[in-house]
C-alpha cells in the first residue's frame, strides 16, 4: 500500500465558526458534530481566533481512492504506529484516510510502516 507525505505542517483546532476559511487553500478538513466544530489545516491557514488550537503536526495519506467495503486498512497503520509508540490523529474523507503525527514522530513513523511493507512517497 502506498502513503504520501503532506508536505507541510498542520494544526488541530477548535473553532466558533468557518465562516472566516478561504476554502480554496490547500486543505481544510472541517468535522462538526453536535459538541464541537473541528479543523485541521496548515498552520499558516489557521483563522483567528481559535477557541483552542494544537500545532506541530505532519500527515500523510494512503493513496489511491478506498473501496467501503475494504476493512482494517486504517487500523493496521495504526497498528504499525502503536506498537512503536507513536500516537495518530486520523481523519477520513469519501476517498481515502488521513493519518497525523506529532512533526518530532513523522520520519520515525514512515520509517517503521516501510519497515512493515508500505511504500511511502513525495507528493
Amino acid at each position: 500500500m502506498e502513503l504520501q507525505k503532506i508536505p507541510y505542517d498542520l494544526t488541530v483546532c477548535k473553532v466558533a465558526d468557518i465562516a472566516a476559511l478561504d476554502l480554496t487553500r490547500d486543505f481544510y478538513f472541517i468535522g462538526k458534530t453536535d459538541e464541537e466544530l473541528s479543523l485541521v489545516c496548515k498552520t499558516e491557514d489557521v483563522p483567528a481566533p481559535t477557541l483552542t488550537r494544537d500545532d506541530d503536526w505532519r500527515g500523510f495519506r494512503i493513496v489511491g481512492i478506498l473501496d467501503f467495503s475494504l476493512i482494517g486498512i486504517l487500523s493496521k497503520i495504526a497498528g504499525v504506529l502503536a506498537d512503536n509508540g507513536i500516537g495518530i490523529f486520523a481523519v477520513s474523507t469519501y476517498n481515502t484516510d488521513y493519518i497525523l503525527v506529532k512533526k518530532d514522530n513523522f520520519e520515525g513513523a514512515l520509517a517503521v510502516l516501510a519497515t512493515a511493507g508500505y511504500t511511502v512517497t513525495e507528493p
